[in-house]
């Protein structure tokens, strides 16, 4: 499927505003993705290859903040298509770019998009494994350890919960290298200083980080056990734990 080049915040903007997943973001966002997420394709393919790890027979799969469903059409030839997968996201524009994808893929499993805010609440049940692939750090702070409870306990015995976040440096005096560390690969993806700049704007309120050692303690915190780090990039880190 083709993919449209990502020019959102190309143009000159007096004040950018909060980033949202509109129509627009939708449109390219497999391409923003790529070129602003270190190792994508290489996360997404361990995803996958995790999760093929840990399915569970009359279980679900869900991917909360599914976008355009990338991670389920990488998921989706290893794990048996029996298997329901569930996408999430609150975009109904990344969900209507998430089914045509599926669609395209020529998906036979059953599959349910739900339009839902991860801030407020979902539905979560008989979960086998459940991945938050560059989505918890766009939760409100407040809300983080409500929500993984909340999938703790509509996860089976056993269930895997998958997450990809940007994070903060254990220690402060690294955050800035790191973080120069990145923009420069957003420079060697053709990103302009000014696009760097109004999407670093437009994020400041809605992205959060937290250090990966306060994303652990939220899982163990909630009830998760054996937390591990498959994935760790400057500011971008992988870890899996299971209930």
């Amino acid at each position: 499927m083709l993919t449209e080049k990502d020019e959102v915040f190309k143009e000159t903007f007096t004040k950018p505003s909060d980033f949202q997943f509109t129509s627009k973001v939708a449109g390219v966002f497999d391409d923003m993705v790529n070129r602003s997420v270190p190792y994508y394709e290489e996360m997404q393919r361990m995803i996958a290859e995790l999760a093929a790890n840990h399915f569970q027979e009359n279980a679900n799969i869900y991917d909360l903040g599914c976008s355009t469903g990338t991670t389920m059409i990488l998921m989706n030839p290893s794990i048996p298509e029996h298997i329901q997968f569930v996408g999430v996201d609150d975009s109904p524009s990344m969900l209507e770019k998430c089914n045509t994808k599926l669609q395209a893929a020529g998906f036979k499993r059953p599959v349910k998009l739900e339009v839902a805010d991860l801030n407020v609440d979902v539905d979560i049940t008989d979960a086998a494994v459940v991945v938050l692939c560059l989505t918890l750090q766009f939760v409100r702070p407040i809300n983080r350890e409500r929500l993984i409870k909340k999938i703790h306990a509509g996860m089976n015995p056993g269930g895997a919960i998958i997450i990809i976040e940007k994070i903060l440096a254990e220690e402060n005096s690294f955050n800035r290298d790191f973080i120069k560390y990145y923009y420069d690969m957003k420079r060697r993806h053709n990103y302009s200083e000014m696009e760097i700049s109004q999407k670093r704007e437009a994020l400041e309120n809605v992205l959060i980080p937290y250090k990966l050692s306060e994303n652990i303690t939220l899982l163990r915190e909630a009830g998760f056990s054996h937390v591990e780090v498959f994935f760790k990039w400057y500011n971008f880190a992988g870890f899996i734990a299971i209930k």
